[in-house]
């Protein structure tokens, strides 16, 4: 007779693993509860477990330890999980959350991440998808040893969204919304991060990119590229 498992031991955030619950991750030779997406990272294996606990974990011997959602360790993720295990996931969160998750590809950890810690930010970035790319390279932006996740509550707590875009270097202005939710994806490559902030900060730059609605990756880094020239 099968041992039915409670939801609340899904989501313990250091137990031992259990043998037999799900498949393998290639190399890691351990197994881990289907219902969280499980990745290897550097030789270790990584999960995030099931809402509305979530958390970023990391196997340490036996026991998963919360790890740091570094934007190495969250990219390594959307690689490699696969997108039937995303769909049951995703079936745990309220329709809301769920349909603004699922909007991203590559961003999707970060976006879960953003919504699960920060819920009160979850509006601004519901109707600006595009400062997630931003957020989840916050660390390299910023200039930091690495991520200050727990920062992001505080500051939006104590600022809005204007506190936001100026944590993350971004002109805190309106007109920075309007070109941000111009972008038609919302996981904005890495690589134009940088050049599409620079940009921002010119008034000539920011001008144009204001009236070019509906961009496309390829458009804005012509864009990126013309516009620095």
């Amino acid at each position: 007779m099968k041992t039915r498992i409670s939801r609340s031991k899904l989501i313990s955030p250091a137990r031992p693993v259990r043998s037999g619950r799900s498949p393998r991750v290639a190399g890691a030779g351990r197994a881990a509860p289907a219902l969280e997406p499980t990745w290897a990272y550097l030789g270790q294996l990584h999960r995030v477990t099931v809402w509305p606990d979530v958390q970023l974990e990391r196997l340490d011997g036996e026991r998963w330890v919360p790890a740091a959602a570094c934007e190495e360790v969250l990219a390594s993720g959307m690689l490699q999980i696969e997108a039937a295990v995303w769909r049951r996931y995703l079936e745990f969160l309220p329709a809301g959350e769920r349909a603004f998750v699922a909007k991203f590809r590559y961003g999707r950890l970060a976006a879960l991440l953003m919504v699960a810690r920060c819920p009160q930010l979850w509006t601004d970035l519901d109707e600006t998808p595009a400062l997630v790319a931003f957020l989840a390279a916050h660390a390299s932006l910023r200039g930091t040893d690495g991520p200050r996740w727990d920062e992001v509550a505080v500051v939006h707590e104590r600022g809005g969204v204007f506190a936001v875009l100026e944590w993350l270097g971004l002109p805190a202005a309106r007109q920075t919304l309007g070109i941000l939710r111009n972008l038609i994806d919302p996981d904005v490559p890495r690589r134009l991060l940088e050049p599409l902030r620079s940009l921002l900060w010119q008034p000539v730059a920011s001008s144009v990119l204001q009236r070019a609605t509906a961009l496309t990756d390829q458009q804005l880094a012509r864009y990126c590229h013309a516009l620095a020239a």
